[in-house]
């Protein structure tokens, strides 16, 4: 069965922040893509559609790692630990507001023992 982590890192920029913030979070791009475990991590911006009409954050990174071990690496890495306190805990940071969530392609309790 899978063992990959899929997170979705919103982040909504602080007003007139938008562009800032995204080459900002791009600059994260090319280090990240080059870590052991990384299968994709792609920043991109939300856009109007008709068929996609729900609310989202502007922000969204999508990302897809090997396993739990290979995500908990990338979080822990200097240049991302400096990203979340320089622009979402500092109070001068570009970020307003932002929702890290990870998620697994596996049911609940796949690996339960069977009964």
């Amino acid at each position: 069965m899978s063992q990959k982590i899929y997170c979705i890192a919103m982040f909504k920029a602080k007003a007139g922040k938008n562009n800032e913030l995204f080459e900002v979070l791009q600059a994260l791009e090319p280090n990240s893509q080059r870590e052991d475990g990384c299968i994709q991590y792609l920043v991109t911006r939300h856009i109007k559609n008709d068929f996609a009409e729900g609310s989202s954050f502007p922000i969204v990174f999508n990302e897809i790692w090997r396993d739990k071990v290979a995500f908990e690496a990338h979080c822990q890495r200097k240049e991302i630990v400096d990203f979340f306190e320089t622009h979402c805990v500092a109070e001068n940071g570009l970020v307003e507001d932002y929702n890290v969530c990870v998620y697994s392609d596996q049911p609940e309790d796949y690996d339960a023992p069977q009964l």
